[in-house]
């Protein structure tokens, strides 16, 4: 019944009528970059925590903020 709906909706508008299968693909799109900033995220939050980067980075700041 929705799909009818927004079937005739486009019909009205003037779109094409495979709209419904382009928002499906959009949200697949988003979805895949979302996944894919995740994992980059991951890695690099996985990275710094094992080499002491942030704990390094953060001494720097502090020692030029305070210098002493």
């Amino acid at each position: 019944m929705l799909r009818r709906f927004i079937t005739a909706l486009c019909a009205v508008v003037g779109t094409a009528k495979d709209t419904m299968t382009e928002v499906g693909q959009t949200t697949a799109e988003y979805a895949l970059v979302i996944l894919g900033a995740a994992a980059i995220g991951t890695l690099v939050i996985t990275w710094a925590t094992s080499s002491h980067a942030i704990g390094k980075l953060f001494d720097t700041i502090i020692g030029k903020i305070l210098p002493g």
